[in-house]
């Protein structure tokens, strides 16, 4: 195998692959908020979005079966550069919602595929030395997809809207971006990536399909399963309504409960602001784990994850117009998040442990997604009824299950330590 420099592709590879999940999880609810579609409605549709992900397990053994995950790679960001393009021109639409919906929803599907394809082109396309050191630049060129998509790409919607007084026009513009950005991705990568002789389909002579039913069958026999499945499911129970929200909430007006900020203003804050005082929130948390080990963490880390909730009570009952002091709290809140977010990463990993790690760790996200997904279908609906000061109350209420279940968890005393 030619040696590639891995800066020259692990960098693009993992913002490319950040992108499009910016794209269908928040820059789709502002989006939409900003074209009028009801909080009920964003909710329980981009919820659905999240499907992809949940079932993301059962079609990764695809991504082996046929051809190579190089292959899947560049086509499928071609494919999502087409999705982006299509959104664009659909906003134009007297039914823009379900036809945006239905392209985005294939960009979610690709999207995860692509996410299966990348994560094991990068174990085979990387020497197994320099894997461990270039996990921190796969992580941080994510997060910085997620800074570009929802900050800087916010807030040029919202720049645009005002200039253009156009608001369809200005998201079609940012979406065309986007789709340029991707047909540039896959000729790069087409050039870019290596060739590993290990990356083909793979030949299973026991069965595919055998093979596929016992990775499942010895998951849901590990001890303790229920209080697992338990844990995956109600850990996110609060965060999962109170993401699909946050954005309206700081979109809405004064007269319907929120803070009247402006598209842009939402990009700095919450897209931007919020997202970095998240990935600092992540980097501390990784760092207490190493040197105490997830079982000590854990109590402080569920503490800080919910309890910043209550920010969001206070913001929607007093309703500050002060920038600075919305953005700090903002800051306060995902910070929080990102902190606590820690010991979740780090329990799905624990549990995956075992001949098919790799597999139950999808397993595992996949519940995880599944418990973003359902609270987030509903989270709409009631907070179109009860408004967002007592929405935020029940958001604080929904995280108690998260408290009783960190209770129960069994965890290694050793697990996560250096």
């Amino acid at each position: 195998m030619k040696t590639t420099n891995p800066w020259l592709w692990v960098p693009s590879l993992y913002f490319g692959q950040g992108i499009p999940y910016a794209v269908v999880m928040t820059i789709s609810v502002i989006m939409y908020k900003n074209l009028g579609v009801s909080n009920t409605d964003i909710a329980l549709y981009t919820a659905w979005l999240y499907l992809p992900w949940v079932i993301k397990p059962l079609w990764s053994p695809l991504v082996d079966m046929f051809r190579t995950k190089r292959f899947f790679i560049t086509t499928l960001q071609f494919v999502m550069g087409v999705g982006l393009a299509l959104v664009a021109l659909t906003l134009k639409m007297p039914s823009f919602f379900q036809m945006s919906l239905a392209v985005l929803w294939l960009i979610a599907f690709a999207s995860a595929t692509h996410d299966i394809a990348a994560d094991g082109f990068y174990m085979l396309g990387m020497p197994t030395k320099l894997q461990a050191a270039y996990v921190g630049v796969r992580s941080v060129f994510w997060r910085l997809a997620q800074i570009a998509g929802q900050g800087a790409l916010v807030w040029l919607a919202g720049r645009l809207g005002e200039q253009l007084l156009d608001v369809k026009l200005a998201w079609s513009i940012v979406f065309f971006i986007l789709a340029a950005l991707f047909i540039v991705l896959f000729v790069w990568h087409q050039i870019i990536l290596p060739r590993p002789a290990d990356d083909r389909a793979v030949r299973n002579e026991h069965g595919h399909l055998a093979e596929f039913f016992l990775t499942f069958r010895s998951f849901f026999a590990k001890p303790n399963i229920l209080l697992i499945l338990g844990f995956l499911l109600t850990f996110r129970l609060g965060e999962a309504q109170l993401v699909k929200l946050v954005a309206p909430f700081l979109l809405d007006p004064l007269s319907k409960g929120g803070l009247g900020l402006s598209t842009a203003d939402v990009g700095l804050a919450y897209g931007t602001i919020g997202v970095s005082a998240l990935v600092a929130g992540g980097l501390l948390g990784g760092l207490v784990i190493s040197r105490v080990g997830l079982k000590r963490a854990l109590w402080p880390m569920v503490f800080a994850m919910h309890l910043p909730d209550l920010i969001f009570v206070y913001l929607a009952s007093a309703q500050p117009q002060n920038f600075g002091l919305v953005s700090a709290c903002i800051a306060v809140e995902q910070f929080g998040y990102g902190f606590g977010f820690t010991s979740y990463m780090l329990y799905m990993m624990m549990v995956a442990q075992g001949e098919h790690k790799t597999s139950h760790y999808a397993i595992c996200t996949g519940f995880m997604a599944l418990g973003m997904m359902l609270p987030g279908m509903a989270s709409g609906y009631i907070q179109d009824h009860i408004g967002y000061q007592h929405f935020f109350i029940w958001v604080c209420v929904a995280t108690i299950p998260a408290f009783i279940m960190a209770a129960l968890v069994k965890i290694d005393p050793d697990f996560g330590k250096k």
